[in-house]
């Protein structure tokens, strides 16, 4: 018999309870956004990625079946180097566009120091 087989299943009532907390913390942002409830943009993205984030956790936990138990070791293992790997992938990329931002200059700004050249 495969490993397929054999490991645990969820229930209909699981299945229902993380569709429901997913369809819920979808929503929220949603509302969020598009009700424009929060003064503070900082914090109405802080809300959202904490949301996401609970999501993610939702959708691992529910659907994925992915537990932090100790005869789960080699789970949590490849759920540690995904995590760890999104990190450094989220980060990387969120470091290239600071810089890059910063980099770039405006071309009415680049004429002015061109006029000004002795």
């Amino acid at each position: 018999m495969s490993d397929h087989a054999q490991g645990g299943h969820g229930t209909l009532k699981s299945y229902m309870v993380g569709f429901l907390l997913s369809v819920v913390l979808t929503l929220i942002p949603f509302w969020i956004v598009l009700g424009d409830v929060m003064d503070s943009t900082g914090w109405a993205i802080a809300i959202i990625f904490t949301l996401g984030a609970t999501q993610m956790l939702v959708h691992i936990h529910y659907f994925l079946h992915v537990s932090l138990k100790v005869e789960a070791g080699w789970q949590v293992m490849s759920l540690g180097l995904t995590v760890l790997l999104l990190v450094i992938v989220m980060a990387g990329s969120i470091w290239v566009m600071f810089n890059l931002d910063e980099n770039m200059m405006p071309a009415h700004e680049q004429i002015e120091r061109v006029r000004n050249l002795p």
